[in-house]
């Protein structure tokens, strides 16, 4: 047996000024049908529940601090300001 759920019309300017209420409801497990004219046009239902993001192949990764702390060679930073590029930033080399 299927169970019904009760849904409820809302006429969509309704909607649009009680927009976080019909949110909140929705998102307690309420199905809300949202109307245009009188005819539906789009459900507002809540999300499902995602499970915990489980860590990937990378998961023992670290970037060495040292990375970050070095001094930029001069060419680096001569490039990081434009040397060597046009007034569009494309490269002249």
């Amino acid at each position: 047996m299927v169970k019904s759920v009760e849904k409820e019309s809302v006429n969509i300017a309704e909607a649009k000024a009680g927009l976080s209420a019909l949110v909140d409801r929705a998102a307690a497990g309420e199905e809300i049908v949202l109307s245009r004219a009188g005819r539906p046009v789009a459900r507002l239902v809540p999300l499902a529940e995602r499970a915990p993001r489980q860590p990937g192949i990378r998961r023992d990764w670290q970037i060495p601090d040292d990375l970050f702390l070095k001094p930029a060679e001069e060419e680096e930073l001569a490039a990081a300001e434009g040397a060597g590029t046009d007034a569009l930033g494309l490269s002249r080399r």
